[in-house]
């Protein structure tokens, strides 16, 4: 019954070789996917270019993105502003649906300058916001 003895060894070398080359695979993948800290992937993610520049000097506060947080989708523009005060720049108009305008406005993070909060209007309402990594 030599048989019975080795089969154990066998499925423990199938596994062992199994995750080799599944970690070889991974590894592969990975290569191919941009780096977070590349300079190329910061380049391709910057986002679009300002417009206008309003305020040069406007820093958004973790404060002032909190009470952002309060503000709910549909709220009135004027609420946001209040608490945002002046953006460092608008960008470009965009239609996000059928018949509807979106103006965009950009504040870089005070803590984390790479990144921009981008804040979307549809008319005088509040629309939502998303962050762009520059």
């Amino acid at each position: 019954m030599g048989y019975s003895k080795s089969a154990p060894l066998i499925s423990k070398q199938l596994l062992a070789v199994g995750a080799v080359l599944l970690a070889f695979g991974l590894l592969l993948d990975l290569n191919r996917l941009p780096s977070l800290f590349s300079k190329n992937f910061s380049k391709k993610s910057s986002g679009e270019p300002c417009q206008e520049v309003m305020q040069s000097q406007a820093k958004l506060s973790r404060q002032q993105l909190a009470r952002l947080l309060t503000v709910p989708e549909g709220g009135k523009k004027q609420k946001v502003q209040e608490i945002l005060k002046e953006p460092y720049c608008k960008l470009a108009d965009l239609q996000v649906r059928t018949g509807a305008t979106a103006q965009r406005e950009a504040y870089p993070l005070e803590f984390e300058p790479q990144t921009w909060l981008v804040i979307l209007y549809e008319g005088d309402q509040y629309a939502g916001y998303r962050f762009n990594v520059r």
